[in-house]
């Protein structure tokens, strides 16, 4: 493929599985993370120090990357984390920090890379946004926020830069197996005397069953290794298990008070 490749959060999970796996077909592969491992260069992965919170940060990276390359021809926005706890429960500032990485941190990059690309007059730009990005998921629903803010961001952003000769995807995963769940914040005030307590623990511990049963991001590094050799891919692309996939489709085709009915038996809320 011999492309020039930017992939944020890449020391671990979807990010590092998606590094090694376009390393290996051939392109020259940055991966980012705040604090670079020698144990990922070994890959062919070239590790570089980035905070995507940082603008000061993003932008030494990303023009290392173009005084050694002179471009950049793919972008895959992956860092991120989740939050758990009620929206009642959650401070403002927590979820400022979420937003700050999750949302923020992709637009400080989008907007870091962009001028390479248009000056290249082509490019592809990645968001890793999540199935929880189409449906507001029990207790992560500042999670769920964020990448809704990425999913209208994303799909204006593709609009915006097709006179540019620029691509923007999504990738929207499922649950998988990942260390997503062991890095989980919990909101301060769910560890305490919340309303919601029964409820909420009964949810996470189904979301974190799921995840830790869900499939290797392997998947989803082969997906995006098929979406770049495809010449005119879609807005979105969906990857997980079936029933997961399937509910993004039934939300679309049940009346909202049954969807939300389903969800809520199924997370255990009620």
């Amino acid at each position: 493929m011999n492309r020039v490749v930017l992939i944020t959060g890449a020391s671990s999970g979807i990010g590092e599985a998606c590094a090694k796996r376009l390393a290996v077909e051939g392109n020259r592969v940055y991966g980012t993370s705040r604090h670079p491992s020698e144990e990922t260069d070994a890959s062919g992965v070239q590790m570089l120090a980035m905070d995507v919170n940082s603008d000061e940060s993003v932008a030494a990276a990303i023009e290392q990357i173009v005084q050694a390359e002179g471009r950049i021809d793919v972008v895959v926005n992956n860092a991120g984390f989740g939050i758990a706890g009620a929206i009642e429960d959650t401070s403002i500032e927590e979820a400022k920090a979420l937003l700050e990485t999750n949302f923020f941190g992709m637009l400080r990059v989008c907007r870091a890379v962009l001028p390479v690309m248009r000056v290249a007059h082509s490019g592809t730009i990645v968001n890793t946004s999540s199935l929880g990005g189409r449906i507001g998921l029990p207790y992560q629903g500042l999670y769920s926020a964020t990448k809704f803010a990425v999913e209208g961001m994303s799909e204006a952003l593709r609009m915006e830069v097709h006179q540019f000769g620029i691509r923007v995807i999504m990738i929207e995963p499922g649950d998988f197996r990942t260390g997503f769940t062991k890095n989980r914040r919990y909101v301060t005030a769910s560890q305490g005397d919340s309303a919601y307590k029964g409820s909420f623990e009964r949810t996470i511990k189904v979301a974190e069953n799921d995840e830790q049963g869900g499939s290797s991001p392997e998947q989803i590094a082969r997906l995006l290794v098929r979406i770049l050799r495809t010449r005119s891919p879609k807005v979105r692309y969906s990857v997980g298990g079936i029933s997961q996939r399937g509910a993004a489709v039934l939300k679309q085709i049940l009346p909202g008070r049954a969807f939300e009915w389903a969800l809520m038996k199924y997370y255990r809320v009620i």
